[in-house]
């Protein structure tokens, strides 16, 4: 019999992920705190829930897919939470990015209700949720990894087991410190080579071509040199990502000394009140930094 699935969350990830399910034939119940996502899958033949309590008492395998830490923990065990609808064998995949430590946590306390989870957080942005194609990192035992893994095919291309309960939220946590990396290697790239003369859309070819060849400045890149910011992952989200990883690097003696500088990059960001603008938005703060925007020679041509 075909597992029932809930999703809680349907934000810029989550709409697009609980629309790949219904299309993949899954019955599912969803719940969002607005209704606009609702309305628009309930009328792709989604149910609609009044609470993650409701979601959890009509669903066998239930997706979570929030912005931090808290409001997991909120949504799982607070009032009118998940424990409080949860029967037996209920599988509870968070796909959030939230914190490895905070997920041991979760999973321990689940265990005791005999239900179970997984960490499941995901990579590539927007795109990869509207097309189903994102990378899934899979923590938690490896019995409710197969189980899951029909309901995980119909969200990613590349799903792969990573070990116990947190092993998921550590490896996206070192996902997203290189990202970030990346994106400010590029960013400086770009300003050096736009600040001297050279034509950004020369810089992208020839960068493209080489060994500095990357997926973020192939997916960002044209829009970095037009300053084309509007959100497949937010700056916003991307700091938070930093400080969980941050936090891990912490607890096990880890230096990220590169990290913690362009976690910083992305707080000037959120200072300047730019923190719902994509992640390689990032490039602003390098140009601020050298008096100068990618856009200027446009201006000069």
């Amino acid at each position: 019999m075909t597992e029932r699935i809930g999703c809680i969350g349907l934000g810029l990830m989550g709409k697009p992920m609980a629309h790949n399910l219904l299309k993949a034939g899954f019955q599912v119940t969803i719940h969002n705190r607005s209704r606009p996502a609702v309305d628009a899958l309930v009328a792709e033949g989604a149910m609609a829930a009044t609470s993650p309590r409701q979601v959890a008492e009509q669903s066998d395998i239930l997706i979570t897919m929030l912005p931090d830490t808290p409001d997991v923990e909120a949504v799982i065990l607070g009032q009118h939470g998940i424990l409080e609808g949860a029967h037996e064998g209920l599988l509870i995949i968070d796909m959030s990015t939230i914190s490895p430590i905070a997920t041991v946590q979760l999973a321990a306390a689940l265990a005791h209700q005999d239900v179970h989870m997984l960490d499941a957080p995901v990579s590539g942005g927007d795109v990869g949720a509207i097309a189903g194609t994102l990378s899934i990192m899979v923590g938690g035992h490896e019995a409710d990894f197969a189980r899951a893994h029909p309901v995980l095919s119909a969200l990613g291309q590349t799903i792969t087991y990573c070990g116990p309960h947190g092993a998921g939220q550590t490896v996206k946590a070192c996902n997203q410190v290189v990202v970030a990396l990346i994106i400010a290697a590029v960013s400086e790239g770009l300003v050096l080579g736009s600040k001297v003369g050279i034509r950004p859309e020369i810089l992208l070819q020839v960068l493209s071509g080489g060994l500095a060849q990357n997926r973020v400045m192939d997916l960002r890149g044209p829009t970095m040199i037009t300053h084309h910011f509007e959100p497949g992952g937010k700056a916003w989200f991307h700091r938070k990502d930093l400080g969980i990883a941050l936090q891990l690097a912490r607890a096990y003696d880890v230096s990220l000394p590169l990290t913690a500088l362009v976690d910083q990059f992305f707080t000037t960001l959120i200072a300047n009140q730019q923190g719902n603008m994509d992640h390689s938005a990032l490039m602003t703060v390098i140009e601020t930094l050298s008096n100068y925007s990618s856009s200027d020679i446009q201006a000069d041509q």
